[in-house]
């Protein structure tokens, strides 16, 4: 199954918000688009994830589209536990969620509704502001790989 779903290529997003006065994040490439009105958008967390229970907590969060500039952070932030964020900066968003500057576009949102969903826990979280970066080319998830997207820019 997983093999199967690895030939769907997808996004990747850095969820992140400061908790207990510590800044928490983590990768995942199930950042999805909802609703315009209102604007929603959605993400799905593994209930084995020691991270989500943690950024659960925060009341607003941000979530990054990783631009290409972010292609050699991506092995340090799929690591677990506190180096994954070892001596990378997050902008400070709002007062409680982290974004990663030089992004493909970000989004700062409010957890809306959780979803019991299989072996994950499907979040719906109202964008409350949001930028898009049209000089910076996203990241793609496909078969397990990381790799850019180059666009003809307009």
């Amino acid at each position: 199954m997983r093999h199967s779903f690895a030939a769907y290529p997808t996004g990747m997003a850095l969820i992140a918000a400061e908790v207990n006065s510590q800044n928490e994040a983590m990768l995942a490439n199930s950042f999805t688009s909802l609703s315009l009105d209102p604007p929603l958008v959605s993400m799905a967390f593994t209930h084995t994830s020691t991270t989500w229970p943690r950024l659960r907590q925060a009341k607003e969060l941000g979530i990054t589209i990783l631009g290409e500039s972010h292609l050699a952070l991506v092995s340090q932030l799929r690591l677990s536990g506190p180096a994954r964020l070892d001596g990378i900066t997050l902008d400070h968003a709002t007062a409680q969620a982290r974004t990663l500057p030089q992004a493909a576009a970000t989004f700062v949102v409010r957890p809306h509704q959780h979803v019991p969903a299989g072996d994950h826990e499907l979040v719906l979280f109202e964008v409350i502001d949001h930028q898009r970066y049209d000089d910076m080319s996203p990241l793609t998830f496909y078969n397990r790989q990381v790799a850019t997207i180059q666009c003809e820019r307009e």
